[in-house]
Formats: C-alpha cells, sequence, structure tokens
C-alpha cells in the first residue's frame, strides 16, 4: 500500500502540469477539453498505467484471504483514471484526429495491451479470482453480482490466465500485435477515405444530382481552393451523388473510389494487415483451445455457436435471397425500359431503385428532406424520449467541447434528479472517421454509496448546413439519428453497481435491441406528426407523405436484407478459417459472399480492406448481431404496437428491464422479463414483407 500512496502523490505533483492528470473540475467532472493539449496524452497515460498497475499489485499482493468485494469488486474499481484517460483519448483519435494523435496511438497502444496483459497473467491475481470463483455456491450474491464474478473469471481465462510457458508469452505477442494492427487499418481506411476528391468543373457533369447537394460541393471546392465542384467518399455526399447523378461513368469513378479503399496497393493498403489480423485471431483461439476465432467469440454471447449463427444467417437468406432476385430484376426491367441497355452494374443499383421508388411511390429523398430539418428531428427525439421515459434534456454551453461543431446537454429524470451529460456532434471533418457510433466518456457505475452518472457522446457524419439552407437529413438519417439515440438511452438510464455491468457493457448480439428498437418510431404518424415541419413553411409533414413512407418501408426489403447478411457471412467467414489464408483477400471475400449476390463481381470491389467493424472495431465474429438484433427489437416493438407506440406501461417496462439493466443478467433473462416470451423471427419476416 505504500507503494500505492507513492504513486498518487506521484501523479498529484504531475496534476498542476497536466490537465488529464488533475482532478476534473469542470460540470459533472466532464473532461477538460479547453485545457487538454495533444502533448498531454502520452505522459499522462504513462502516469496512469503506473498507478493502475500499482493498484492491481496491491489486490493482488493482500495479505487477506480473497473475498468478493476485496478482490472482485476490487478489479472492477481499479484503473479508473486509465479507463477515462483511454476514453478520452480513443474517442477523440475516432473523432476529431491528427497525425500526433495518431502516432500516439500506436506508441501508446502497446503499453495499454502490456499492462491489460499484466492484470489477466498475474498468477497471484488469478489465485485470488479463483478462490472467490470455486467459493460461489456459498457467497448469497445478487444476480447483478453473480453476474460480474462470472464475467470476471471468463476475462482472465480468455485473457491468457490459464497459460503457461511458451504459449503465454506468444499470447501476450498476439495481443501486442493485435491491438496495433487494429489501429494501423482504422488509420489508412480514413486516409483512403479523405484522400479521393471527385473534381468536377463542368455544370453538365452535376446533371440530376439536387441542389443541396451541388451547394456542398461547391463549398468543399472553395475550402480546398479550387474553382468548381468536389465530390468526396463520405457519406453526405457520396450517397446522394451514387444516387441521382445522371453521368455513368461519374458514378462508376465514385463507386469504385469508394469500394476499392484499403485495396490499391498503396501506402494505405489493407490487404496484409487484413490476413495478419485473422491469422493472429485464429493462433489466439488455439492457444485458449478453441478450432476457431468465430468458436471462441461465441461462447460469451448469445448465439453462442457458429453453428447457430451460420443456421441463423441462412434461414433469413432463403427468406430474402428469392426476394432479392425479384427485386433486381424488376430494376433491370425498368432501366431498360427508361433507355439503358446492358447489364445493370453496381453503380447502377442506387441511380435506377431511386426512380423506381419514385415512380411506385411518388417519393423522394429531396421531397422529404424539407420536414428532416436537423433542429426539428432533434426536438423529435428528445421529445420521443420524454414521452417513453418522462426524461429532458437542456442545452448547455459551461460544459468543454472537443471541437466547435459539439453540443452538450444535460440531461434529467422525470423527478429532476440529474441523469447523464450527452454530448452531440453530427457533421463530416477529415479528422472524424466515417459512419455512427455511440460512444462514453465515463459509464455509470456506484462507488462509497454515490451514483456516479454517465458521460454519452453519439457522434453522426449527416449533411452540413449551406449558405442557403439549415442541414436537412433524409429519412435514412432520421433512422441513424434514432439508432444511435437508442444507443445513448442505454447508456444514460443505467441503473447499475459495477462499471463491468452498466449501459452498453452487454452480449454484442444484445447491445444492438436498444437502438434498433428506435428506428421504428420514424415510421408512425403518430410520432412524425410531432415535429416533422417544413423548415420554411412551418407546415406539417403532408399524411400523403407519410403515407408513401409506409408504402415504400418495405422497397428492395430483400435486397436490404441480403446486404447484411453478406457483411454477416464474410465476417463469420474471416473467422471459421482453420488455417491462415493463402489466397487472396479479395477471392476468399466473393466466395463468402456469393450466395448473397445479385450482380457480377467486379474487379476492384473489396469490402473487407475497409470493413472497420470487424477489423479495428469490436464486431469480429459478431456483425451477424445487427440481423439478430432486428429480431428482438420487430418481437419487442409488436408489443409497443399493440398497446400503443406511447404506451406508457410498455416503456416502463422497457426501460426497466432493459435499459436500466445494461449487462447486470443474462440477456435472454432480461428479454423475457420484458416480453414474457423468446422472441421469434417470424416478427422480423412480417415487418420486413419477407413473410406474409
Amino acid at each position: 500500500m505504500a507503494t500505492l500512496i507513492l504513486s498518487i502523490t506521484h501523479c498529484n505533483d504531475q496534476a498542476d502540469k497536466n490537465p488529464l492528470l488533475a482532478s476534473f473540475t469542470t460540470p459533472h467532472e466532464t473532461p477538460p477539453f479547453d485545457k487538454i493539449e495533444t502533448k498531454d496524452y502520452e505522459p499522462a497515460f504513462d502516469e496512469a498505467i503506473t498507478e493502475a498497475s500499482e493498484e492491481i499489485k496491491a489486490i493482488a499482493s493482500s495479505s487477506i484471504p480473497a473475498n468478493f468485494e476485496n478482490t472482485i469488486i476490487a478489479l472492477d474499481q481499479a484503473g479508473e483514471k486509465l479507463d477515462t484517460l483511454s476514453s478520452i483519448f480513443f474517442n477523440l483519435n475516432s473523432a476529431y484526429t491528427n497525425d500526433a494523435m495518431q502516432e500516439i496511438a500506436q506508441r501508446v497502444s502497446p503499453k495499454l495491451t502490456a499492462f491489460s496483459n499484466s492484470v489477466y497473467m498475474n498468477p497471484q491475481l488469478f489465485a485470488r479470482v479463483k478462490q472467490v470463483y470455486e467459493a460461489q455456491d456459498s457467497l448469497e450474491l445478487t444476480p447483478e453480482q453473480a453476474t460480474l464474478l462470472e464475467d470476471t473469471w471468463k476475462s482472465f481465462i480468455r485473457g491468457g490466465a490459464d497459460l503457461e510457458g511458451e504459449a503465454r508469452e506468444r499470447f501476450r505477442e498476439i495481443s501486442m500485435e493485435l491491438s496495433q494492427l487494429g489501429l494501423k487499418f482504422e488509420e489508412n481506411t480514413l486516409a483512403e477515405t479523405n484522400n479521393f476528391a471527385l473534381h468536377l468543373t463542368n455544370p453538365e457533369n452535376l446533371s440530376g444530382l439536387p441542389e443541396g447537394t451541388i451547394e456542398m460541393a461547391a463549398i468543399a471546392a472553395r475550402e480546398k481552393d479550387k474553382e468548381g465542384w468536389l465530390f468526396s467518399l463520405h457519406a453526405p455526399s457520396y450517397i446522394p451523388f451514387m444516387k441521382y447523378a445522371d453521368k455513368r461513368e461519374l458514378r462508376e469513378k465514385m463507386y469504385r473510389a469508394y469500394t476499392s479503399r484499403g485495396n490499391r496497393g498503396n501506402e494505405y493498403d489493407n490487404n496484409e494487415i487484413v490476413k495478419k489480423i485473422v491469422a493472429l485471431r485464429l493462433e489466439k483461439a488455439h492457444l485458449l483451445g478453441y478450432q476457431t476465432y468465430a468458436e471462441y467469440v461465441l461462447s460469451n454471447r448469445m448465439a453462442q455457436t457458429p453453428e447457430v449463427v451460420n443456421s441463423f444467417l441462412s434461414q433469413l437468406l432463403a427468406a430474402s435471397h428469392p426476394h432479392a432476385l425479384a427485386e433486381k430484376a424488376e430494376v433491370t426491367e425498368f432501366a431498360h425500359r427508361n433507355g439503358f441497355e446492358g447489364e445493370l452494374q453496381r453503380w447502377d443499383w442506387a441511380y435506377y431503385s431511386n426512380k423506381l421508388k419514385q415512380e411506385k411511390y411518388a417519393l423522394d429523398d429531396e421531397m422529404l428532406k424539407p420536414y428532416f430539418k436537423l433542429e426539428n428531428v432533434q426536438k423529435g427525439v428528445f421529445g420521443l424520449a420524454n414521452r417513453l421515459y418522462g426524461i429532458t434534456f437542456h442545452e448547455v454551453t459551461d460544459i468543454p467541447k472537443y471541437h466547435e461543431d459539439v453540443k452538450t446537454f444535460e440531461v434529467y429524470d422525470c423527478n429532476g434528479d440529474f441523469l447523464a451529460v450527452l454530448y452531440t456532434d453530427f457533421f463530416p471533418r477529415e479528422s472524424k472517421n466515417g459512419g455512427a457510433w455511440m460512444t462514453e466518456y465515463r459509464g455509470q457505475y456506484r462507488k462509497n454509496g454515490q451514483d456516479v452518472r454517465p458521460l454519452i457522446s453519439i457522434v453522426m457524419n449527416f449533411t452540413k448546413p449551406t449558405t442557403s439552407k439549415p442541414s436537412l437529413l433524409t429519412f435514412d438519417e432520421v433512422t441513424t439519428f434514432l439508432h444511435e439515440f437508442g444507443h445513448s438511452l442505454h447508456g444514460m438510464l443505467s441503473q447499475c453497481t459495477y462499471h463491468s455491468t452498466g449501459g452498453t457493457n452487454v452480449y454484442r448480439d444484445f447491445v444492438e435491441l436498444p437502438s434498433q428498437i428506435m428506428e421504428n418510431w420514424a415510421l408512425e404518424k403518430e410520432w412524425l406528426d410531432t415535429w416533422a415541419v417544413h423548415y420554411e413553411t412551418g407546415e406539417k409533414i403532408p399524411q400523403e407523405y407519410i403515407n408513401k413512407i409506409r408504402e415504400a418501408a418495405n422497397f428492395q426489403s430483400g435486397y436490404q436484407s441480403d446486404r447484411q447478411l453478406s457483411f454477416g457471412m464474410v465476417d463469420m467467414a474471416w473467422h471459421s478459417i482453420t488455417a491462415p489464408l493463402t489466397e487472396s483477400v479479395q477471392a476468399f471475400e466473393n466466395r463468402a459472399m456469393a450466395s448473397t449476390e445479385s450482380f457480377p463481381t467486379v474487379d476492384s470491389n473489396c469490402l473487407s480492406t475497409a470493413f472497420g467493424h470487424i477489423f479495428s472495431g469490436g464486431y469480429a465474429a459478431g456483425y451477424y448481431s445487427y440481423k439478430w438484433a432486428e429480431v428482438l427489437d420487430a418481437d419487442a416493438f409488436s408489443v409497443f404496437k399493440e398497446k400503443g407506440i406511447f404506451d406508457a406501461a410498455t416503456a416502463a417496462s422497457f426501460r426497466k428491464n432493459i435499459l436500466e439493466k445494461g449487462g447486470s443478467e443474462h440477456p435472454m433473462t432480461l428479454y423475457k422479463r420484458f416480453r414474457g416470451q423468446e422472441p421469434s423471427v417470424d416478427a422480423l419476416l412480417e415487418r420486413s414483407g419477407l413473410k406474409k
């Protein structure tokens, strides 16, 4: 303990110079972004790792016999400063990075991995955990405590605690290398996305593009001191270009650029990184006694085995693929009827699908966008949370922010209790990864009788305002907002005791339930009527538009399902290999996705070399989770449909049994407590129009 005290004292000596090492005096102890400089991170990591190591040493070397409190709870609470620092740094490395931060990440990641290995491979510490684990039947633990103990035990086993000699050392090496490869993969993907721009100077090449898209491209060009228009691979630019641009050769150029990221043979090529990652993951699984990495991952998921996942994906593919083929035939016939000659290619799909959708439903994103002003969407989403759960959001300006685009909100419960801080970061920039995500700077937990409330962030890449228009969202962007906000509710409403069980610390194939269920409200007139008004006239969204949204909800649902299934299948294929890959990444991927395909292959296409979810995120052998959770959310939302989409009792049950419970119990236990039964795939198939 003396060493621990000395370490903390040393840390305090450094606090005046490094804001990351001081106690945060900001509102709600939020990160002091206004004081942090890039140079502060590395020394702070060194100090925090030292402090955490001393805390672990104190637990492992204690002369007091191991019990639940002095070992399991103590472990859960160890390294809080390091956890906070890691959250700040790696969240910003995804949302607001620079070259210096990326270099720091490459140097710091091995240190963090080494620290993690030193915890799980500490024989004294493991002996204490084992002692408590083997005595669990006599401990009279609460369900959350029993879950924490089980999860702690599994973490040690899965972290190599049982390995010895060469196997132990090899496990350390693999962990170290994987942490660096994942970072490099992410950096390369961001560079590939930023390094391409389609520069147009001839107005004829803008044919078909919406006014807002053209204006945004003109602004992008001016920012780069160029004439004309710049189109990028970031979603607000890429998606409308592929959907509306009449010039087929330009759509092909954009498509090939997007789908070949990380596969161009340049300095940012990810092919060898993919091969190394899957080979190292396989070796790691073998060291732990599993045949494949998928088997290793799924042993700690709701699905439990690769066989269950593959059967699930195959069942959905059998339902969706015939629809997908019929939908492609319909689009092909439409294109030919409208003057297109030859075989439809992938860069034609969004363009002709959108025109067909307009013909069938007289519905288009450009019709809807005036009713989806970002500020109004936010009002609607916040209002939905208020109506369901009674919570309120108050924008504040005294909480430090890491970028001028970020907004901060204090979140309060219906009784006035403070619940959380919510950060929103909506617009793309070159320093931000693509996509959308929810994250946290601090999770919810209880300590010394105090309920420590979470600091939650949602990050998007929505269309930015222009000089003439506010940010107007597409319908897909509205559902994306709902999705990420659902994750944030899971974090903000958490009422757990331990770091490891609170908020979104749940099985990966359960974590998407709170997010995906929120998307259902986007199709409900009763909700849209509360906020969707024209940004210029204030006119409510017309009933006929809402009808069209609902009519078109299952437009090409077979194709969309196939697309998601293809991602899940290639993920499972990568993590079901039993020997390192000898063929090309592209050839392996093509075989894995063949059963889902409707189009001829494209020589430059390679999903895997930019598939951040599985190679730099947390979805390895887990991308199926999105479809798995669709089954859960369709089944769960059927209760709201039956009782009323704002039904107070149903919302209260979902909050109490799902959102507040985090990972405190097994997810199926929680789900059945809400639903009264296990979910059925039928609700999803019926909602998607894949089963009558």
